[in-house]
């Protein structure tokens, strides 16, 4: 099998993030076979190197590659230039035209954009996925073909089979073996090598000095987040080269082009208690947060108040009602028998004497509240919501971490951890 310092050599691809790695082997592995492959990933983050990798490590590499942009072809004619139309199928159909699944018979098709396709087409398409099968439009003679088929898309799909926009029977069906392109964003490492290899290639295709970095410009190039990725840096680095006199660029000249306040949440003017506008934040993730550290300063105080209520008050004047209240506030949930938990509560005779419960009758055992870490125990909570969270996630995506973590706005390397950290990978 082909080593992966050699494709990457042959495809020019630059960088060394663990997941692109990944993505890469992927690719090597699934070439010999003939099973269908989706790529997944933003628009801009190099989608398409894998179905050329695809394509030139299987037996099919002497045979057409053909690249179909599905979002650019107009819905009324996609249809004939997939599968061909025959002399007077529609206005215009002056002669019979043979369709790309014709014409790439024993080959390749990349279907880039495939969650563009109309319905209509996904039909077709899942047609010759399943039997090679396919007709002409205004032709009733069935014809058979032998393609290779690897997809990509930006878009949600599981979102779009939940919208009527894409054929649930068709995902799984391209889905066979997918594979996840990481954002540049999570490549910080592997910026710095880009801006090198576009500023090199730049510098030859205009004869104008290399542009370079300073050691704040690489820094701040790592911390910008890119939303256009590769494609976005490519076309920096090539309108620098082109505009800038000087071709030592500091952070301050970087600025110019990509301002870092576009790429950060916006600042939280709050004008009143519990003030909350959905103008001041990004997304939804970050409304998320704020009111889980909102919930955090208002479980602070209720923590506080009643901390003094029960040193200024005797057993005696508390009701029934009150001790189960200021007990359920104070108990943790017992989900782990963690070591750093702060007090673990229980009824039990045989915990007593390490972990008294709040009200056994006698007001002594109310001094144990003035040991209460409350940073500690909103820790907890947090701990908590955040593994709710994250297992509802997974729950909605039936098991599937790279669409959970799309779902969360975190990295699947990130989802990994917590997963393992809390215990979640059953």
């Amino acid at each position: 099998m082909t080593d992966l310092q050699s494709i990457k050599t042959r495809f020019g691809i630059i960088g060394n993030y663990p997941a692109l790695h990944r993505a890469l082997e992927k690719a090597i592995q699934v070439a010999p076979t003939d099973i269908s492959v989706l790529v997944m990933g933003e628009s801009g983050v190099g989608k398409e190197f894998i179905p050329k990798i695809i394509h030139g490590e299987s037996r099919r590499k002497h045979q057409p590659y053909i690249v179909v942009n599905c979002g650019a072809i107009p819905e009324g004619t996609i249809d004939s230039e997939l599968f061909g139309h025959e002399k007077g199928a529609f206005t215009g159909a002056t002669a019979t035209r043979k369709g790309y699944f014709e014409v790439a018979d024993g080959g390749t098709i990349f279907l880039d954009e495939v969650g563009e396709l109309p319905l209509q087409t996904q039909v077709r398409l899942l047609r010759v996925l399943e039997s090679g099968e396919f007709m002409k439009v205004g032709s009733s003679q069935i014809q058979k073909t032998n393609v290779r088929i690897v997809a990509a898309t930006n878009v949600n799909m599981l979102k779009a089979i939940d919208d009527g926009r894409f054929r649930e029977d068709l995902y799984y069906r391209l889905n066979t073996v997918q594979i996840d392109m990481p954002p540049l964003r999570e490549r910080r490492g592997d910026v710095h090598l880009l801006f090198r290899k576009f500023a090199i290639d730049f510098a030859e295709k205009y004869r104008m000095p290399e542009l370079v970095l300073t050691e704040d410009a690489v820094n701040y190039l790592e911390n910008y987040a890119f939303p256009g990725n590769i494609r976005q840096l490519r076309n920096l680095v090539e309108q620098m080269t082109v505009v800038e006199q000087n071709r030592t660029v500091n952070s301050t000249k970087l600025a110019e082009y990509i301002p870092m306040n576009a790429n950060l949440p916006a600042v939280v003017q709050k004008t009143g208690p519990g003030s909350i506008s959905s103008s001041e934040f990004n997304s939804e993730r970050e409304i998320m947060y704020k009111i889980l550290f909102d919930m955090r300063s208002d479980l602070n105080d209720l923590k506080s108040l009643t901390s003094e209520l029960i040193k200024n008050r005797g057993n005696d004047d508390l009701s029934s009602q009150e001790k189960n209240l200021i007990n359920r506030v104070f108990t943790p949930e017992p989900q782990t028998q963690n070591q750093n938990s702060l007090l673990y509560f229980e009824n039990s005779a045989q915990n007593q004497t390490h972990h008294p419960t709040m009200y056994s009758g006698s007001n002594d055992e109310y001094d144990d509240v003035e040991d209460i870490e409350i940073e500690e125990t909103n820790s907890l909570s947090l701990q908590n919501n955040e593994r709710e969270l994250i297992v509802k996630a997974l729950e909605k995506h039936k098991g599937r971490r790279n669409k959970a973590a799309d779902e969360l706005g975190i990295s699947q390397r990130t989802l990994y951890r917590k997963i393992k950290q809390y215990n979640l990978e059953d």
